[in-house]
């Protein structure tokens, strides 16, 4: 490279000092690392983090998340304004104290749970890996490694950055990664080192590499890097996204790797794909947040009235009432008895129930861990909630967006079935888990009819494969198979059960024992595998001299290239259809015999297409065309992707709850659409729009045509399924096709999309949660979908085998899939229904008893003079009323967990929040105001005529309020339990036991003065108002007047409109079925709602599904397949890398 003008002159004199290399780097836009030398700048810690918060930056970011929530806003104003001298009637600290505690418990609940956020990050931080240091493998710890490091990586460990692959223990600087954590593809793919560092295969190799590499600086796109290796003999060789080991990826059949560290934590591609941590509030805090901010309004203008009508009262009766002093007032005086009324009244809003809810969801959160039905015993995983402020949001999810591989499936392939020269195998019962059918080698060895076939077969599934062998050396029976397609792993194992085991490959040869006796195939040709082919075949010479062609592939791609006669087709498409009901995947099998002259002359063109400069793959394939032709078919085999347990159950159940499940993937089309039949997202019947479009003009044209013809039909039992792959979907987002899109999504049942990006799955989770309006939640397992659980409103991780990437940055973490059935239908419910419960019997109570004070200043002039003692005001929420909150959001039930799980139509209950609305929480505000007009005024017509006592005195203020106190305690406990569907111990103890505290209480501290300096006027007082007949007729009178009309009102509710909750609950206590009453004619539920799911099998009127084919293999790879097969030697051993 020729050097010029610069601004900053690197000298390399790293290794060999005599040597002098200047370059032009221009170090603003590339990023340099050095080999084997100290780095020229700083770059960021491979130390990650999950967590919310910061130590510096707590306090703000707690303080701005909390004063989101309009009553705390609220409160601390009315706390600053009791500051004021002479203006706050209930005193200085009476809101402080309890706002400063309620901070206190939400800041002690936010740490608490991002500690448990840091630890889940320390695990990750803390793993470890070998780095070259001081000239020696050393074992460090990942979050010690830094840019420029040289570190060595062994089979079946994750990479713990972003690494320029240098060298392998496999020929030409190959490895196989698993890339699944990234972009959810299945298959492996093949990573290559350049020449100039494949032969470095030792420590000392590695530390006599001197020079330096320039790349790009960091960016999101996970499949482009751009770098230049520069040596110290002024050469240079390209590197790309071929040499490129990402962070999130995992080293597989590969006993080891150098690679140079270029990216580090944060500037990784995978963290780059992460979105920003959101800080999640939960729909009902909002909806909450607004009734406040009308509560507000509410409260000032009480507090406005309140005001005028004192400086009414005042104009008219300053000359009659002169002793008061009223004509001296200030002329501020109008402004200070406005802010004193909005002190009295500020009661309204609970200033407890930001602290109840939060230690109920804590305790919630708890509940939901110790459930020991989400539970997984093989891998000793509890489910573990990381943010309790969400409990609720489970209970109204309407969209579920799920990852595929490795939350749906487990990512391991079985071969299961086969139907070989029309007769099916692996129906028998040891076949449930894995083929193990014995007919089939007895029918082989036995001399059966379809003995030859059966060899043919066999040797099919051992010989047409790009497999590579590994040879334990110290166990030579022992072989590893190394592929980068499960698929072609499983169906190489199957045929090794069969007894045809694929020993060995060389350049030019396949070497297989069948029973022991050694067979050597010459591998003429490979046609590889295309997603356009859908089918891959190999040409080889027979030990007898014979040249056969071997291929495999979808059954439409087999059967249209079959020759005339044929013995098995119609069997072995019956066959088809029954793996294809099981959701297996399939392959059909077929070998055709060519003439060497054939051959020959097809070489010739098959060379020619191969060296072609132009449209190179056109002409293959075209050339593949003339050979795979004529071809006498086998038979098929059945691949099961095996799914996680519990699966299609889950989505089933979800899917009655009206639950719409989407799968999004990063894995290809045809994989996804298999899992989808598997999974029973798709189902037969349902009509499935694809759309696979390349440019912006088709896919918006696309759109259009669909969403006219569907979109305006869109019911949610329309059986439409939508499939996009991410090219497309790129084009969708766009600003001109969203509308199209998002009308489209929302007419179908089931959406796939595949090829998805990480950035593409939140992008699409953000705008149905912003378009829609609609709860969403994510759920995924690898490092590819943290993006789209962040953005959901509830994010579930699930702790799978693929790390626990997507656990740390989730809001809940569990081990199945299946267990988000119980944490939904189940927990959601209960945690929403208690906790909107909970929401609306607060603000009831408080209105209550602090409306009152409204009444009351109509007595007093509106004077501003409270009518209950303050201290008493004070312990309401936090003594007399607080354990009833906590009994409803903790221990009430509307329906067992039994009948939750058996009928998700009940779920919808709360999806469709007919608990808790607007209208909901008015309706009880407008109750509240009615009940503390009885609690007053009839307290009030009591006591028309003074009370005498017999020292003389006569009922005061204080008498009438600690009477209405008593009154108003009583009524609320009660109703506490009235609202509640599920009376515990500790219910009752809530209840009577809220009740006794009062009454024992109003004992004490009518006495406490003057051993203790507090509340005077209340010396007395439990002997004024026990002593009063009118108080005790008063209390059996008023609560019962007040809980009688509940009972009323909640009779003529479940007699005229019952809802399907009560239903239920009738019937639980009955002991009935409440499938019963779901049948009768006046009922609008289907037997899908009730949980009766009838199987797909079970319909006459079924349409057939696809048969899916099994093949996931990477495509124009660095290395073809035709050519990785003749890199390998299994014979030869390979360097240690030490």
């Amino acid at each position: 490279m020729a050097a010029h003008a610069h601004e900053t002159d690197i000298h390399l004199n790293n290794r060999a000092p005599e040597v002098e290399v200047v370059h032009s780097i221009d170090v603003q836009k590339n990023r340099i690392v050095y080999f084997n030398a100290a780095q020229h700048r700083t770059f960021l810690s491979n130390k990650v983090s999950r967590a919310k918060y910061s130590p510096v930056l707590f306090i703000p970011k707690f303080l701005f998340e909390q004063f989101h929530r309009y009553a705390n806003l609220f409160f601390l104003l009315i706390a600053l304004l009791q500051q004021i001298p002479n203006v706050s009637p209930t005193g200085q600290y009476t809101t402080a104290v309890p706002f400063l505690l309620i901070l206190c418990v939400s800041a002690a609940k936010e740490i608490f749970e991002d500690i448990k956020r840091r630890r889940a990050d320390d695990e990750i931080n803390n793993r470890k890996v070998f780095a070259l240091r001081d000239r020696e493998w050393t074992e460090t710890l990942w979050q010690r490694i830094v840019v420029g490091d040289i570190v060595r990586l062994v089979d079946q460990q994750p990479f713990p950055a972003d690494l320029l692959l240098l060298s392998s223990s496999e020929p030409q600087g190959m490895c196989y990664i698993e890339t699944s954590n990234l972009d959810g593809e299945t298959n492996l793919k093949i990573r290559q080192g350049i020449p100039y560092t494949a032969h470095l295969v030792t420590k000392d190799d590695v530390l006599s590499l001197g020079g330096y590499v320039e790349c790009e600086r960091p960016h999101s796109n996970l499949y482009e890097y751009i770098g230049t290796i520069y040596s110290d003999q002024a050469e240079s060789y390209p590197v790309g996204a071929d040499q490129l080991l990402l962070r999130g990826a995992v080293l597989k059949n590969t006993k080891w790797v150098f690679g140079l560290v270029v990216y580090t934590g944060h500037e990784t591609k995978l963290m780059l794909n992460s979105t920003k941590v959101l800080l999640k509030r939960s729909t009902v805090e909002k909806v909450v947040n607004k009734q406040i901010l009308m509560l507000f309004i509410i409260l000032i203008v009480l507090a406005l009235i309140s005001a005028v009508a004192n400086q009414v009262w005042t104009l008219r009766n300053v000359k009659n009432h002169w002793y008061l002093g009223i004509s001296d007032a200030n002329p501020t005086y109008f402004i200070l008895n406005f802010l004193t009324f909005v002190i009295l009244y500020n009661n309204l809003i609970p200033i407890s129930l930001q602290v109840t809810l939060e230690i109920v969801r804590f305790i919630q959160a708890i509940f939901i861990q110790w459930d020991q039905d989400m539970y997984d015993e093989k891998t000793d995983t509890p489910t573990v909630t990381k943010t309790s402020n969400l409990n609720e949001e489970l209970g109204q999810v309407k969209y579920i967006f799920s990852d595929k591989t490795g939350t749906l499936t487990c990512n391991v392939m079985e071969f299961r079935k086969c139907s070989v020269a029309a007769i099916k195998y692996g129906d028998n019962c040891e076949s449930s888990d894995r083929f193990n059918d014995a007919s089939l080698v007895q029918n082989f060895t036995k001399g059966h009819k379809s003995a030859p076939v059966i060899r043919d077969f066999l040797t099919l599934m051992a010989v047409c494969h790009t497999v590579v062998p590994e040879i334990d050396p110290d166990d030579p029976a022992n072989i590893h198979y190394q592929a980068s397609s499960p698929d072609e792993r499983a169906l190489v194992l199957g045929a090794k059960s069969q007894g045809f085991v694929f020993a060995g490959r060389s350049p030019n040869y396949v070497t297989i024992q069948v029973f022991d006796c050694e067979e050597r195939y010459e591998i003429l040709n490979v046609l590889a595998f295309t997603s356009n082919r859908k089918r891959m075949s190999v040409i080889v010479r027979m030990p007898n001299g014979q040249i056969r062609l071997m291929i495999k592939g979808a059954d439409n791609v087999i059967f249209e290239r079959l020759r005339e006669e044929q013995h098995y087709q119609n069997k072995t498409l019956e066959h088809l259809e029954d793996f294809a009901r099981m959701g297996l995947r399939t392959l059909c099998l077929a070998v055709a015999d060519i003439d060497e002259t054939a051959y020959n002359k097809w070489s010739v063109i098959y060379h020619a297409a191969s060296t072609a400069l132009t449209d190179r793959e056109n002409r293959l394939e075209e050339a593949a065309e003339l050979i795979e032709k004529d071809l006498m078919l086998l038979g098929a085999t059945a691949i099961e992707d095996k799914l996680q347990e519990g699966v299609p159950e889950t989505i089933a159940s979800l899917s009655r709850a009206d639950m719409k499940i989407w799968v999004l993937t990063g894995d290809k089309q045809e994989t996804a659409i298999n899992i989808g039949y598997s999974c029973r997202l798709l189902t037969p019947g349902m009509k499935i729009i694809k759309l696979n479009e390349q440019g912006l003009d088709g896919t918006r044209d696309a759109l259009r045509r669909y969403a006219s013809e569907y979109g305006a039909s869109s019911q949610k039992d329309s059986l439409l399924a939508f499939i996009i792959d991410g090219e497309t979907l790129k084009h969708a987002l766009s600003y001109n096709c969203r509308q199209d899109l998002i009308e489209i999504l929302i007419a179908c049942k089931a959406v796939i999309c595949c090829r998805m990006s990480p950035l593409q799955k939140a992008e699409l989770v953000t705008l149905i949660r912003q378009e829609v309006k609609a709860i969403t939640l994510a759920i995924g397992d690898g490092a590819n979908d943290v993006g789209m659980i962040q953005a959901a409103h509830v994010g579930i991780g699930v702790s799978g085998v693929e790390g626990l990437q997507a656990a740390c940055a989730s809001d809940f973490a569990i081990a199945q899939f299946r267990f988000l059935n119980k944490l939904l239908l189940v927990h959601g419910s209960w945690c929403y229904s208690r906790l909107t419960t909970l929401i609306l019997y607060s603000f009831y109570k408080n209105i209550c008893l602090y409306f009152i004070e409204f009444w009351f200043a109509t007595l007093s002039c509106f004077s501003g003079q409270i009518v209950f003692e303050r201290w008493c005001i004070g312990l309401y929420n936090v003594i007399f009323t607080a354990a009833t909150p906590f009994a409803i959001g903790l221990f009430d039930r509307h329906c067992s967990a039994d009948s939750l799980l058996q009928y998700p139509v009940l779920y919808k209950t709360t999806q469709n929040s007919e608990c808790f609305n607007a209208k909901v929480f008015w309706i009880w505000c407008i109750k509240s105001i009615v009940h503390s007009i009885l609690f007053f005024w009839l307290t009030v017509a009591m006591l028309q005529h003074d009370v005498a006592f017999q020292d003389g005195k006569v009922g005061n203020y204080l008498f009438l309020g600690n009477m209405v106190y008593t009154y108003v305690v009583v009524s609320v406990c009660i109703k506490g339990g009235l609202e509640s569907t599920a009376w515990t111990w500790l219910t009752h103890l809530a209840i009577w036991g809220s009740i006794a505290c009062w009454f024992l209480f109003l004992l004490v501290y009518s006495h406490m003065w003057p051993t203790v300096d507090l509340a005077p006027e209340m010396v007395g007082m439990d002997k004024y108002v026990f002593s009063c007949p009118s108080f005790w007729f008063g209390l059996i009178l008023i609560p019962t007047m007040i809980i009688i009309s509940d009972i009323i009102q909640k009779a003529l509710q479940r007699t005229l409109c019952k809802t399907i909750t009560q239903e239920v609950q009738e019937r639980e206590l009955l002991n009935q079925s409440p499938a019963n009453f779901l049948r009768y004619p006046s009922r609008q539920y289907t037997e899908e709602d009730i949980g009766v799911f009838v199987s797909p099998s079970d319909d006459p009127h079924q349409e057939h599904e696809p048969h899916g084919y099994a093949f996931s293999q990477e495509e124009h790879g660095v290395i073809e397949q035709s050519d990785l097969v003749r890199v390998y030697d299994s014979s030869h051993p390979k360097p240690s890398g030490l």
